[in-house]
């Protein structure tokens, strides 16, 4: 990733959702790169109810893993994180999406996974998110976090579809594949060195 800035000193976005009430649950759809890796990162996460994996971008006639991996749709490879605010703010969820999750300044891929689905992009469910979104971006640009332009893309949230069954917990599922090896268990390992205070306590 081409951050210029120590990951225990990335800043926290200065704008954040309001108007919470107490107990609510709110989603956003995030997409960067496989997301096998950005499930396994955010499901370790206290105050984050459920992770799916899943496709947005595209048309329910071409939402499904093979299709979407021809990098021929509009939809990106995503995962619909369902959160309580209280909890984990919107803030520190694109904090780690940003410093962590992936690299928001590689378009079109991560690494070595090439192709459209692999977009950097945010699916906001309302106006809100957007502009907070919009601010973080401005923000991490204003203070030259990364070596290169942001690309992430602000979308509104037209429709998730849920991917296939098989894809679900695939990390926890497959610890010894070598794609969860090499490319998700270090993000995971820098997650949990960075932010230790966030994860959820041991079932």
């Amino acid at each position: 990733m081409g951050t210029k800035i120590d990951p225990f000193s990335f800043p926290d976005p200065e704008l954040t959702e309001t108007g919470i009430a107490p107990g609510e649950k709110r989603s956003i759809v995030l997409g960067g790169g496989c997301f096998w890796c950005t499930e396994a990162l955010y499901t370790q996460l206290e105050g984050v109810i459920s992770v799916r994996p899943g496709y947005a971008g595209g048309t329910k006639e071409t939402a499904d893993y093979k299709t979407v991996c021809t990098g021929r749709t509009d939809h990106a490879e995503v995962i619909e994180v369902v959160y309580v605010p209280e909890k984990l703010a919107l803030a520190q969820i694109l904090k780690i999406f940003f410093s962590i999750a992936h690299d928001p300044t590689q378009k079109d891929r991560q690494g070595a996974d090439v192709g459209r689905q692999y977009r950097s992009v945010i699916f906001y469910t309302n106006d809100e998110q957007r502009k907070v979104a919009q601010a973080y971006i401005e923000q991490l640009t204003k203070a030259g976090a990364f070596d290169a332009p942001i690309v992430t893309e602000l979308r509104a949230l037209v429709e998730f579809f849920e991917a296939e069954q098989y894809h679900h917990d695939y990390a926890a599922r497959n610890p010894n594949q070598p794609y969860i090896r090499g490319v998700s268990d270090p993000k995971v390992a820098k997650l949990k060195k960075v932010h230790a205070g966030m994860l959820k306590a041991p079932a």
